[in-house]
Formats: C-alpha cells, sequence, structure tokens
C-alpha cells in the first residue's frame, strides 16, 4: 500500500541519535544515511518498500509537527512494543502512552505511543494474542 513514509526533523544528527536504536529495537534495517542532504531511511522487510524515511522538509522551511498525524510500525510480539517504548524514550523521545491492551480498538491490540525529539508521534503496535 504504502512506497514510503517521511517525517521531517529540525536537527538531523539528534534525529539519528533517536531513530536509529529505535528501528534496531523494531527489527528495521537502514538502507541509507546521507547527512549532505540531510535525510536517511530504513527498508522493511522483504523489500524494497516502504521505506520510513527521515530528514530537512523539502522546502526548506521549519519542520512542524502535525496534530492527528502518526506514523505506526508494526512488532512482531509484545516484547517488542516494550522494548521500542522504552529505547524511545531513553533516546529523547516522549511518552504518549505506556504500551498495553487498547481494547478499543480490538481485543488483541497491544501498543505504546510516544513522540520523536521533534515532536512527531509514533506508535508500535502488535495486533496478536499474548503468547
Amino acid at each position: 500500500m504504502f512506497s514510503h513514509i517521511f517525517a521531517g526533523v529540525s536537527d538531523f544528527e539528534r534525529a539519528l541519535t533517536f531513530y536509529h536504536p529505535l528501528m534496531a529495537a523494531l527489527g528495521i534495517a537502514p538502507r541509507f544515511c546521507d547527512r549532505s542532504r540531510p535525510w536517511a531511511g530504513w527498508q522493511s522487510s522483504p523489500g524494497p518498500r516502504p521505506l520510513f524515511l527521515i530528514g530537512a522538509p523539502y522546502d526548506r522551511l521549519a519542520h512542524d509537527s502535525g496534530n492527528g498525524q502518526m506514523v505506526a510500525f508494526l512488532a512482531e510480539t509484545r516484547d517488542v512494543v516494550d522494548r521500542a517504548y522504552a529505547v524511545a524514550l531513553s533516546s529523547g523521545g516522549s511518552s504518549e502512552g505506556a504500551p498495553g491492551l487498547r481494547p478499543e480498538y480490538h481485543e488483541h491490540y497491544y501498543g505504546a505511543y510516544f513522540r520523536d525529539p521533534d515532536g512527531n508521534k509514533l506508535c508500535v503496535a502488535c495486533h496478536l494474542p499474548a503468547p
């Protein structure tokens, strides 16, 4: 369904410090990092798409996080949700909702919500029942 998702950032090095460990916790491999542009991308498996990208906004205006916009990453297990949330908070993110069941979405929805250092809202969710 998706080719790529792009999240604007205002401080590229700070964003890398946040996203590198988060993507590693999710098992998502880096595809490229070009500090001269600046932008970086991670590739889903099996690839080559979709990609998750971060970088300076193309129009060169200041980054501004949107209200009501969110990127949600799929986790294979609830442990991955917990781990990704902890990594996000220890890497400069802020909590928008600790890991837990969200039965208002569906019976097995287990998710965590947080913001990156630029205020972009992210989620990590597992849709499988507990083992």
